[in-house]
């Protein structure tokens, strides 16, 4: 397993996304994906799944020191007690006593920024993750978290796959030493039918997936794509046998379309 690394944090490069997994299936998931050589789980409040999550973590029988389990707070939780207090029963849901990278979920400009990255440090400090980091900001909002934050910032979590363009967010990630963690790397399954990732796949005898989830590893990005099918969660992490070449790199870069981005909300800022 290849890792990501930014201000201290040790992301591995592959995990599973565990949005709308839920109740046994979640916990088979997570469970399966542990014993298939998986380290790296990603949960959130809003996903209800918190339980289920740390009931797979137990089932595994993998050592909690070797995972590596992100969670993310809420927008309605973001004033700094409610914050607190939130991580709190994140944490009694999963019935463990820590994370190791705790995230705001999404911007929200009704509480001020400054007080909410203060009580994410808070929470770093009191032992209840290791980490802390972001989701959801654009190059402007990363900047600011930066400037603002008391502790360290590990990481943006975005939507990233071929059909997005994300250089400008993955610029600024970059210069301020932050990871870039993709959801919906798979473009929520709409490459596997992609032809130009099934020609390079050919020459590597790998499926479109598995070509899509390289190109991101290859770009220090770490990707955690979400499935509910063993098979997929076997396909998904069988990718460090191979390596595309620049000009394979490129030809997947070019599929970049304005219209890529699968994740918008009324909420949402204004994107890069």
């Amino acid at each position: 397993m290849l890792f990501v690394e930014a201000n201290g944090a040790r992301i591995p490069a592959i995990g599973l996304g565990t949005w709308e997994l839920s109740g046994r299936t979640c916990a088979r998931v997570v469970e399966q994906a542990l014993r298939l050589g998986y380290r790296h789980i990603d949960t959130a409040q809003v996903y209800d799944n918190e339980r289920e999550v740390g009931d797979g973590l137990r089932s595994s029988g993998v050592r909690r020191d070797d995972i590596f389990l992100t969670t993310k707070v809420w927008t309605n939780h973001f004033a700094p007690h409610d914050l607190e207090r939130s991580v709190k029963e994140s944490l009694a849901r999963m019935r463990l006593p820590s994370v190791d990278l705790l995230l705001l979920h999404w911007p929200n400009s009704h509480v001020p920024l400054e007080e909410t990255l203060g009580a994410l440090s808070h929470a770093k400090r009191m032992g209840l993750t290791r980490h802390i980091g972001v989701s959801n900001f654009t190059v402007a909002l990363i900047e600011q978290a930066v400037a603002l934050s008391p502790e360290p910032l590990a990481c943006n979590q975005v939507e990233y796959h071929p059909y997005l363009d994300q250089t400008k967010v993955r610029s600024a990630c970059d210069q301020h030493g932050l990871a870039l963690v993709a959801y919906s790397p798979i473009a929520k399954g709409r490459i596997k039918t992609d032809q130009t990732l099934a020609t390079i796949g050919r020459a590597h005898r790998k499926t479109p997936a598995q070509i899509c989830l390289r190109w991101l590893v290859q770009q220090n990005v770490s990707a955690i794509p979400r499935t509910s099918r063993v098979e997929r969660l076997s396909e998904n992490i069988e990718i460090f046998d191979f390596e595309l070449a620049d000009d394979e790199m490129a030809r997947i870069a070019a599929l970049t379309n304005p219209k890529g981005r699968l994740t918008d909300f009324g909420f949402a800022p204004k994107w890069d």
